[in-house]
This record gives structure tokens, C-alpha cells and sequence, in this order.
């Protein structure tokens, strides 16, 4: 049973923005009273996410779905997926142009950041379609 669900749009090269849903996302979670230590999990998770859409995808979505036990993060974009997701898996690794690293992002922590702040952590993606990762928090 979902007590709490909540979607977030996300745009494709939209700086500007970046960190506003996951920003959103916390403050959600503060005014809910989740523990201090999963908001901070969700918190790096959530932005990792968020920044991922931005520059990796060609828009997709943020959802925060809580239920009583288990807070989830979902991140689903449209294209281009993931080859060859054990080498994004590492650490440092990165497809990021250029002009995104000279922005300071991009580093290649990203999903590595993710995976090692949630409690559970799953990644699917299909080449010229789409990927989604679902971050688990558990709440008790």
C-alpha cells in the first residue's frame, strides 16, 4: 500500500534546474519526519539521479514512492540506455561531454554513489530506449 507518491519532470540539459527534485524530494521527507540518516541516503541518491537525467538522458522522470516500510527512488528516462552497464558501474567511468565536466560534472560517481546509498539497488536499461533505476531505502 503507497501512503505517499510524488513524480518529478525532468528536462534534458536543464542546469538550471538540476537538484531542484531532489531539493523538493528532501524537504518532503524532513516535513514527514523520516530519520536524519535516510534523508541524507535519499538525498545524495536523489541528486545523483536527477543529474544523470540532465546530462545522460533525453529527459525522463524522478518519482519518490513511500509505503510503510520502504521509501523508493525511481529514475525513468527516454534514451539513449546503457550499453555496458558493468562499466558504468565503475567507479570514475564517464560519458559526460566535455562541456559538462567543465561545468564540474561528470566525474563518474554517480551511479557507484547511488548503489553504495540506498539499500537495495537495481539498474535496466535497453540500448536506444530507455533506462530506469530504483533506489531502495528501508524505513523500519
Amino acid at each position: 500500500m503507497t501512503i505517499y507518491t510524488e513524480e518529478f519532470r525532468v528536462e534534458r540539459g536543464n542546469f538550471q534546474e538540476a537538484g531542484s527534485a531532489s531539493s523538493k524530494i528532501k524537504r518532503t521527507l524532513k516535513k514527514m519526519g523520516i530519520s536524519p540518516a535516510i534523508i541524507r541516503e535519499v538525498a545524495i541518491s536523489s541528486y545523483e539521479l536527477e543529474l544523470n537525467l540532465v546530462i545522460h538522458s533525453l529527459g525522463g522522470t524522478l518519482k519518490l514512492s513511500i509505503d510503510g516500510s520502504q521509501l523508493l527512488i525511481i529514475s525513468e528516462d527516454m534514451g539513449p540506455g546503457i550499453g555496458d552497464i558493468e562499466l558504468v558501474m565503475q567507479e570514475g567511468y564517464s560519458t559526460a561531454s566535455e562541456s559538462v565536466r567543465a561545468m564540474g560534472f561528470g566525474a563518474g560517481m554517480g551511479l557507484p554513489n547511488i548503489k553504495r546509498h540506498s539499500h537495495e539497488f537495481s539498474i535496466e536499461s535497453e540500448l536506444n530506449k530507455s533506462t530506469r533505476i530504483v533506489a531502495k531505502y528501508n524505513l523500519i
